[in-house]
């Protein structure tokens, strides 16, 4: 499965930057996020709720950043297990190119999932991940607009 998009964001590429940085901000961005544990500059924990139609499972997982980029691209990789429903891995490409006093966020990502997930259709699982992935930018763009008014 392929997600690619592009955001425009109302805020500098410093402030985008250093708020994809921030496991705070982005715990309170990712859809069912309970917990975000960073254990280094390029190392994350992750557990998630998540419900993909029928099937709803915590998953734990892992995240690998590659900083090589900074601060006008950077990757991760990742993998997650849901127990019985299944478990996903995968990774993403992000750009920031600013635009004036906003950035203009580019990602290019890439999934592969498998168990009960994989068997719902590959139709469900694409709008789900495109739902979840507009979810997230939603909510990182109204957490850098909260912090702009404070």
């Amino acid at each position: 499965m392929e997600l690619k998009d592009e955001i425009v964001i109302n805020a500098p590429k410093e402030r985008v930057y250093a708020a994809l940085n921030d496991p705070e901000v982005l715990r309170q961005c990712i859809p069912g996020c309970e917990e975000l544990v960073q254990h280094s500059d390029t190392e994350l924990e992750a557990k998630i709720l998540l419900k993909v139609g029928p099937v709803k499972a915590r998953f734990s997982g892992d995240v690998q950043l590659d900083k090589s980029g900074a601060p006008d691209a950077f990757s991760l990789t990742g993998q997650g297990n849901g127990g019985t429903a299944g478990h996903a891995k995968g990774g993403a490409d992000v750009t920031l190119v600013a635009d004036g006093d906003t950035t203009i966020l580019t990602y290019d990502a890439k999934a592969q999932i498998g168990g009960k997930l994989a068997q719902l259709g590959s139709r469900l699982i694409q709008s789900t991940a495109k739902k979840l992935a507009a979810k997230f930018f939603k909510n990182f763009a109204d957490v850098l607009d909260a912090e702009e008014v404070v």
